[in-house]
């Protein structure tokens, strides 16, 4: 497991372009039939890749879970949200089974002993994307296919943000203990993840990048909105974004995105946006 230790703005801002992603990128997640895994200290939250190919691979394959998390079982005091972002994948998750094609979303609830994973076609094998967030009480493991997600389009052809915001962990669609976990696709010919920029003081995100074109790649905006920095991303990079820093992207080409946030809310409109002109 990799371990990101919390970094502030003042630091931030005399970063070198290496130090900024090696602070907050995070790539190669999915590997064949292996967990990837990094810690963030920020809201202490986690981030999984799985790629099972021709093995079902535990949610704990290679992780010392009591050295990194004091206890006996990954979600024993966790809760977590998968995407599938490959082929047909399964879960079982205390020997319930849930079937997850592209796009698909699982929300596995605190006190989850058993969670393995397995593609239908080795082939075509699933990448399961997974942020598991802090929890102090269970709620119900849920399966949300594509349909079940509240959609709210938004923005415009004219300032190349129009999108629809596809709300899956959201408390307008069941209920978690802090989680909140979306994927918002991108119109042809819009390439702004939202703007103007905005923070939120009470949660952070971790931001990732997938349907990409290739030859393309998206430019995620971090910092202060008066000490902006980016991070080159390619296709199922993921990125930590901490509370202080802008929550903003845009790419060469339209492209999808899954965040994920965690924090002191669940209000998904609690930000403070930055007045364009503002920015620096």
């Amino acid at each position: 497991m990799d371990i990101r230790y919390s970094t502030g703005p003042n630091d931030v801002k005399r970063y070198t372009t290496e130090e900024l992603r090696r602070e907050f990128l995070i790539q190669n997640l999915y590997q064949p039939d292996t967990v990837q895994a990094v810690y963030s200290h920020v809201d202490r939250m986690v981030v999984l890749g799985i790629m099972p190919v021709m093995e079902t691979v535990p949610i704990d394959k290679g992780i010392d879970v009591w050295g990194n998390f004091g206890t006996e079982y990954f979600l024993e005091r966790r809760e977590a949200g998968v995407f599938n972002l490959g082929g047909p994948g399964v879960i079982e998750a205390d020997g319930e089974r849930f079937e997850l094609g592209f796009e698909d979303c699982l929300y596995i609830t605190k006190g989850t002993r058993s969670v393995t994973f397995a593609s239908e076609d080795a082939a075509n094998p699933a990448r399961f994307y997974l942020v598991s967030a802090p929890a102090h009480r269970a709620c119900k493991t849920t399966f949300l296919s594509f349909a079940d997600a509240n959609k709210r389009p938004c923005g415009a052809e004219e300032t190349a943000n129009k999108r629809v915001i596809n709300q899956f962990i959201h408390p307008d669609v069941l209920e978690t203990c802090q989680l909140s976990m979306g994927l918002t696709q991108l119109a042809p010919g819009s390439v702004w993840n939202t703007m103007p920029a905005h923070t939120h003081e009470r949660r952070m995100e971790v931001y990732t990048y997938f349907n990409i074109p290739e030859g393309n790649v998206v430019f995620h905006m971090m910092g202060q909105g008066q000490e902006t920095r980016h991070i080159v991303m390619q296709n199922f990079d993921a990125v930590i974004s901490p509370s202080w820093s802008i929550h903003a992207g845009c790419g060469t080409a339209a492209y999808t995105f899954i965040w994920a946030m965690g924090g002191e809310n669940q209000a998904f409109d609690d930000m403070d946006n930055i007045p364009i002109p503002e920015m620096r």
